[in-house]
């Protein structure tokens, strides 16, 4: 058998550990972020968190080369100093220029001393439900078949499961010898609960079980209850020149009863949040100070994070009994650990600051009025500040600016371009902006077509296809015409 020598030429990427943990990093929003950094002082016993305010004079002024992985020849975050096993002593380590390295993040009295409001315990809906199960007329037989049923209802209070297949399972579990006809009636007692609707199969059954047990006033409720049984399809066609005609009633009385079903919650499994819960908390903090914009990273929960300097004197007093080798080497790796970990946290700070400046430099015109948004890509931040673009993919996604108009996600500030007659470009999300405020002028009874909308943007400068209208109409979740159809 012959054997066959090639030579063959590749370039590989290989990241090194300190590139992974600084692109990990990178991609984490400020409350995440809180949390690794307190996994890592668990984890690392070099690595502290500093009590002390004041700001290092170690920590370069510049950053060193971002870590992207498209880059060749990547530097390590940190250098090892190249000795051997037997020249790098503790004092070597120890002594390091970074051993007093800290991040400069600084927390204000008032932050430390800010109440934290207590969140109020809340009962489970499914507990709701089974204490409700025990006030009602049912066997034993029947009061399983209702706790199946409970805990088969999803997040939006909907019995996704088909209910045979609950019975059938529950007699061959439990032996028990219940019907369909008997699971329907302890369903109907189910759906009558609080909230009612509960445990309905679809939405039809869900109103109807919250008109039933509502106390509304009449005739409105026995039309609406007609209207959901005998005119469904109709309703959600929105035909009600035809319901109207089959109620034999006027349409204002029509619209009496359309807002009735209207007030009807779709969703009776769905909870409210909590002011602790329905937050976000931004990244970026975003000033206008007399035509100077003010770019703030909002770390302030972010500790300030620091080299152990204890390990040096507890190893500086056992150097001369003899330390053993294992332990010399887990505090060396630790020690490494901690300064990567460190220079991670100051290089992300760098490059989120220096991805939001440019995106304020570009949009700065929204920054000022909250309107005229420009057509921006990735790849147009990537090139002003020397990044890669999924380094820019990295710190855009999952994190918020606080602007003077409100809290926007970065992606937002990113779009693709549309040109006018005149050649200007137009950034799609002005685009959308308009077709909604088309919309939303529109009449009511006779609804504008994508056809007709596009015809009106081609009149206004802007060139745009009828199925791109419907496009980004279908992305703003705005329904066709004939769904927008009101009395």
């Amino acid at each position: 058998m012959q054997q066959y020598l090639s030579q063959q030429q590749r370039l590989d990427l290989k990241l090194t550990p300190q590139q992974v943990l600084y692109l990990k990093l990178l991609q984490l929003p400020v409350l995440t972020l809180e949390q690794r950094i307190k996994e890592e002082l668990e984890a690392n016993p070099l690595l502290e968190e500093g009590e002390e305010v004041d700001t290092v004079s170690e920590l370069p002024e510049e950053p060193t080369e971002p870590l992207t992985p498209s880059e060749e020849n990547i530097e390590p975050i940190v250098q090892k100093k190249e000795a051997s096993e037997d020249s790098y002593t503790f004092d070597d380590f120890m002594n390091d220029d970074l051993s007093g390295y800290k991040t400069n993040v600084k927390i204000s009295e008032e932050d430390e001393d800010r109440e934290e409001y207590p969140v109020a315990a809340e009962i489970p809906l499914t507990e709701k439900l089974l204490d409700q199960l025990q006030y009602l007329s049912l066997t034993i037989e029947e009061e399983l078949l209702g706790e199946e049923i409970v805990g088969n209802i999803d997040e939006d209070g909907y019995l996704r499961r088909d209910l045979h297949l609950i019975v059938q399972d529950l007699n061959l579990a439990r032996g028990t010898n219940l019907s369909i006809q008997r699971a329907e009636e302890v369903l109907y007692q189910i759906q009558r609960l609080e909230p009612p609707g509960i445990a309905a199969r679809n939405l039809q059954e869900c109103l109807l079980a919250q008109l039933e047990v509502g106390d509304y006033r009449e005739p409105h409720k026995s039309l609406a209850l007609k209207l959901l049984r005998e005119h469904w399809t109709e309703f959600t066609l929105k035909h009600y020149q035809e319901i109207a005609k089959y109620l034999n009633i006027s349409i204002e009385e029509l619209k009496a009863v359309i807002e009735l079903i209207q007030k009807l919650n779709p969703k009776p499994g769905e909870g409210t949040l909590s002011p602790q819960q329905n937050y976000i908390i931004p990244d970026f903090i975003v000033e206008n100070d007399e035509g100077e914009f003010i770019i703030m990273l909002n770390d302030r929960s972010v500790p300030p994070l620091r080299l152990n300097k204890r390990y040096k004197e507890l190893m500086t007093r056992k150097r001369n009994n003899g330390t053993p080798s294992d332990v010399k080497n887990f505090i060396r790796d630790q020690f490494e650990r901690a300064k990567w970990f460190i220079n991670c946290i100051y290089q992300r700070r760098e490059t989120m600051l220096k991805v939001m400046h440019s995106i304020v430099d570009r949009q700065r015109e929204f920054f000022e009025s909250g309107e005229g948004l420009r057509p921006m890509i990735y790849k147009d931040v990537a090139d002003v500040i020397g990044m890669d673009i999924s380094t820019i993919s990295r710190v855009v996604n999952g994190k918020y600016v606080q602007t003077e108009f409100g809290v926007f996600e970065l992606r937002y500030f990113f779009s693709d371009k549309l040109t006018t007659v005149t050649g200007e470009e137009v950034s799609n999300k002005e685009v959308k902006k308009h077709i909604k405020e088309i919309i939303d002028t529109e009449n009511p009874n006779d609804p504008l077509s994508d056809d007709i909308i596009a015809t009106m943007l081609k009149k206004e400068g802007i060139n745009i296809a009828r199925r791109t209208v419907a496009k980004y109409r279908e992305a703003m979740k705005i329904p066709v015409a004939r769904l927008r159809r009101k009395i």
